[in-house]
């Protein structure tokens, strides 16, 4: 329970202006395990952490099959979007 409260009591608050200038020097502690919470005028916005290490083995075949079982895509899976939905991926409203 104590290293749980530790780790999560760790943690380091940026605004945005701060985070642009020096990032860099934050960097070492993300990989010691310290986290950054990303601010917007002092409000948190975000949080920063460190990825895992890179995997060694390569990534097994076929999970989804294992989960799912067969399946088959319908050739209207590889039809191009509606514009509506592809208009909403970019922001745009309409």
């Amino acid at each position: 329970m104590i290293m749980y409260i530790c780790k999560y009591m760790i943690m380091i608050k940026l605004n945005i202006a701060e985070a642009k200038k020096n990032l860099s020097r934050y960097i070492e502690r993300l990989v010691r395990g310290e986290k950054i919470v990303l601010c917007n005028r002092n409000k948190p916005i975000a949080e920063i952490v460190a990825l895992d290490e890179d995997r060694v083995d390569p990534r097994p075949l076929g999970l989804a099959r294992q989960q799912y079982g067969e399946f088959e895509l319908d050739d209207a899976f590889f039809e191009p979007l509606p514009a509506e939905i592809l208009d909403s991926f970019e922001g745009h409203s309409g």
